[in-house]
């Protein structure tokens, strides 16, 4: 089984909605890591040199690969990335995961019925 790393950048507001239709969207579980920041082509706009704009997170989703463009798809939707500054998701291919039996047994059907 092959699987691919999803890293979606947002706004924490809207982190659980993007987690809950992952989810539906067959993905197993995730990493958050919270109050990640970032910047775009143009710097944003400081105030005495505290940022004004609100707190990222990264969440990060492991996935199997014939499953991970729908999720990324899902993912882009939920979080409505089509917008400017709504948040950015891209996928990485994984060479090895270990830790990952529980999941493996769970997505073999799951994944037979997709190819």
């Amino acid at each position: 089984m092959h699987f691919k790393l999803l890293i979606a950048l947002t706004y924490e507001e809207k982190s659980d909605a993007i987690m809950a239709a992952a989810r539906k969207a067959g993905v197993m579980g995730a990493t958050v890591i919270s109050h990640a920041r970032g910047e775009g082509v143009k710097p944003q706009k400081t105030f005495f040199g505290l940022s004004l704009e609100s707190h990222r997170d990264m969440l990060m989703f492991l996935v199997e690969e014939h499953l991970s463009r729908s999720v990324l798809e899902t993912i882009a939707e939920v979080g409505d990335f089509s917008q400017s500054g709504g948040g950015i998701a891209f996928q990485l291919d994984v060479e090895d995961a270990v830790g990952v039996a529980k999941q493996m047994s769970e997505l073999t059907p799951i994944v037979e019925n997709e190819i």
